[in-house]
């Protein structure tokens, strides 16, 4: 493909986005691709940056966008770990182009952070925090790997599509990570974006909570004198459900002597091993079921 007619395609496509989000993925191109993309996608989404850059980028690479230059797997590597530090990276593709040497491709981005970054590049950010960006993204590539990534973007959240919150994608599988990071954190607005309005919770030590507002209701006044940290021991993912075996860790930030597991004095702690089963409606969850799978431990 030459370079006057690989400029008027992106040309074309700049033209055809500005108007339209893309709906569905398109990808074509001419001959073989430089290097795998659905691989390095694969691999991107991930989540491990070294390993990624050392595998797909040549030692001298650069990476050009609008904040900078990064040279080198040094410059690349040390950008990535600021970037995603609290916050994972999800590459979805809507359209990519190539040739012999390039690739092009128009990715909607989301960034899901797991803890706080109000210093975050596109906006600040609380865990359970979900931003999609418009990226456009050309690769020069050099004997399979990347010599040149040059980016540029969108306002968030400007002519994006969204993916379902919750299922088995890896995006998914990080934005449920999310989830109980903003859940620990005590950040309603966070973690009952993940809700349907009328999800159901059902706690044997409680009963049953009908809805968004009555589960954040509980929770907002637990808070007040305990906090639930939940530590993950396994989770299953698919599209319908999230099963978790979890320890949640309830500690008391002032006397809590009514306290429903056992009275607490401030600063005490106790430990529940619990299994959950969320069950899931178009991504978002629509029952908890929650049930002791342990003894109780201080």
């Amino acid at each position: 493909m030459s370079s006057i007619r690989f400029i008027r395609l992106l040309t074309l496509l700049t033209l055809t986005v500005s108007s339209v989000p893309a709906l569905a993925e398109s990808w074509q191109g001419v001959g073989e691709m430089p290097l795998d993309y659905r691989a390095y996608v694969r691999d991107f989404n991930g989540g491990d940056d070294r390993g990624l850059v050392e595998k797909y980028f040549t030692t001298d690479t650069q990476m050009i966008s609008g904040s900078g230059v990064r040279e080198g797997h040094k410059g690349m590597n040390e950008f990535l770990a600021w970037a995603h530090n609290g916050v994972r990276e999800i590459a979805r593709p809507q359209v990519v182009m190539w040739d012999k040497d390039h690739i092009f491709a128009e990715i909607d981005m989301d960034f899901v952070a797991s803890k706080p970054r109000p210093d975050f590049t596109f906006g600040a950010l609380q865990p359970g925090d979900i931003m999609t960006v418009k990226f456009f993204a050309e690769y020069t590539v050099i004997n399979g790997k990347i010599k040149t990534l040059k980016t540029m973007t969108w306002k968030p959240e400007t002519g994006v599509t969204k993916a379902p919150k919750l299922g088995s994608h890896a995006g998914q599988r990080a934005a449920f990570l999310a989830y109980t990071r903003a859940f620990s954190g005590a950040l309603p607005d966070q973690y009952s974006s993940f809700y349907t309005d009328d999800v159901k919770l059902q706690l044997s030590s409680v009963g049953n909570l009908d809805g968004k507002k009555a589960i954040v209701d509980y929770y907002t006044k637990m808070f007040r004198t305990v906090r639930e940290n939940l530590e993950i021991n396994q989770i299953v993912f698919d599209e319908n459900g999230i099963v978790g075996d979890f320890v949640s860790v309830f500690t008391a930030s002032e006397d809590a002597p009514d306290f429903v597991v056992a009275p607490l004095k401030k600063g005490e702690s106790i430990r529940v091993p619990v299994f959950v089963y969320y069950t899931l409606k178009d991504g978002l969850i629509s029952q908890i079921r929650v049930a002791r799978s342990g003894t109780p431990t201080r």
